[in-house]
């Protein structure tokens, strides 16, 4: 599939989470996707955004594994879908602001938060949106530099 139709799906799912549980589990399908996307645009991708790609995938699959290890239940996972990433550009900027939307949604779990283990697991899951979208940030430049002809 796709990597904008997951992505709106996963931002549908966002936007439908009321539990806490579902919240945390579309932070995780989140995280995974950006796994996904990275590991797609580090085989697939321009050359001189390689690296930066892996690097997503990195920090994607490092904050997928801590949040999965605090679900509850596991989803199907939308990420193994993934089969092309047609516009990386526009693919980036919808999993940036995904990210960002993951972020204020475990902001507002940790404040109404009143069991310790979840709002700590929610301040660890907004470092690692937060690490992730400086990934994102990060290949959007390299492939900004790739199409203006400058060095990265």
């Amino acid at each position: 599939m796709e990597a904008m139709r997951l992505i709106r799906a996963t931002r549908l799912a966002l936007a439908q989470a009321r539990a806490v549980q579902d919240i945390v589990i579309e932070a995780w399908q989140t995280q995974a996707l950006a796994e996904a996307i990275g590991g797609h645009l580090a085989v697939h991708g321009p050359f001189e955004a390689r690296a930066a790609a892996g690097g997503l995938s990195e920090a994607g699959g490092r904050a997928y594994g801590a949040l999965r290890q605090g679900a509850a239940r596991d989803g199907a996972l939308r990420a193994a879908q993934l089969s092309e990433v047609r516009d990386p550009w526009a693919v980036l900027t919808a999993l940036g602001g995904l990210l960002g939307e993951v972020g204020i949604a475990l902001v507002g779990v940790a404040c109404a938060s009143e069991e310790d283990g979840l709002y700590w697991q929610c301040i660890e899951a907004i470092d690692a949106a937060d690490e992730t979208s400086d990934r994102v940030r990060g290949l959007q430049r390299r492939l900004a530099l790739r199409e203006r002809g400058g060095a990265a």
